[in-house]
């Protein structure tokens, strides 16, 4: 008897070692997985654009010229801009069909893409509608807006029909979008809406740039790239990003652990009448945070 009662404990005892070894084994291993997932570099599908409301004092063709020279392949055109210094023109609904074939040519001729417009709030159906058919002629990924609350089911019902995303923009308070959660609850239910992050508006906000992106994790379809010299005041200055307030880094770490896929407008908001350096300098800066996340 007490050979068997021996027996039986030497078993339990090996099979609670084998047990612990194993759970210290998944353990490490599901640590190591983490690990490798947190490592991952996500920034294949990224663009660096700029939104031509940083060259607002120039024409449209002339603000291609510029994101041409600054090295930039991808443009997000803001509403109003007028196309030449000949031409009634002005970018938008109202643009003529020749105006527009003459953007598509100087785009052609730059080798530029344009992904996205805004920033825009259309009322009403036949606005949205005109909206839209401008957006896919085009061939938009999203149309950045700050869209009316009664709207909200209308645009992204549109949004669905014609296959362009609605991405909210962030403005300053009192803006009735200067926080996540009130994006979040334009987002709830409608499942072509989702965000245009402007970090440098954030800042202003007084908002934590991580937290504000880990709210919209799944939500988000641009980014807007600014820096600002003072944290938490709304009418805070522009700089050249990397020089101010904001850093970057971890901002840049989590869009990458979401995996976000989509571009980063830069908008320079100072040093209006020759800041084409300024944009040459955020580039790099963007690159070498993308180089870094490479690593």
């Amino acid at each position: 008897m007490t050979n068997k009662i021996s027996f039986f404990c030497a078993v339990a005892a090996l099979f609670i070692f084998v047990s612990c070894n194993n759970n210290s084994t998944s353990t490490e291993d599901a640590a190591t997985k983490d690990s490798a997932t947190a490592a991952v570099n996500n920034t294949a599908d990224w663009k660096i654009g700029v939104q031509l409301w940083t060259f607002r004092l120039f024409t449209q063709s002339e603000a291609i010229a510029k994101a041409d020279s600054a090295g930039v392949r991808y443009i997000e055109a803001f509403l109003g801009q007028p196309f030449d210094k000949t031409s009634k023109d002005t970018f938008g609904i109202s643009m003529s069909a020749a105006g527009r074939q003459k953007l598509k040519d100087v785009l052609k001729q730059h080798n530029i893409q344009m992904v996205a417009m805004g920033v825009t709030t259309p009322n009403g159906k036949d606005e949205w509608i005109k909206t839209f058919e401008l957006a896919k002629e085009f061939g938009l990924s999203y149309i950045t807006s700050e869209p009316i609350k009664t709207q909200w089911d209308l645009a992204d019902s549109l949004a669905g029909v014609y296959g362009i995303k609605i991405a909210i923009h962030d403005h300053p308070k009192p803006n009735a979008y200067w926080h996540p959660d009130s994006v979040l609850a334009a987002v709830k239910g409608h499942n072509n809406i989702g965000s245009c992050a402007d970090l440098g508006h954030w800042a202003r906000n007084g908002l934590n740039l991580v937290d504000c992106l880990k709210k919209l994790e799944g939500h988000i379809y641009g980014v807007h790239l600014k820096d600002i010299v003072k944290f938490d005041k709304t009418d805070a200055a522009d700089t050249v990003v990397g020089k101010g307030v904001i850093d970057f880094a971890p901002a840049f770490a989590e869009l990458n652990r979401q995996n976000f896929k989509g571009m980063f407008s830069i908008e320079h908001e100072s040093n209006w009448e020759n800041n084409v350096p300024d944009v040459i300098e955020t580039v790099k800066f963007y690159n070498d945070q993308v180089a870094k996340l490479k690593k």
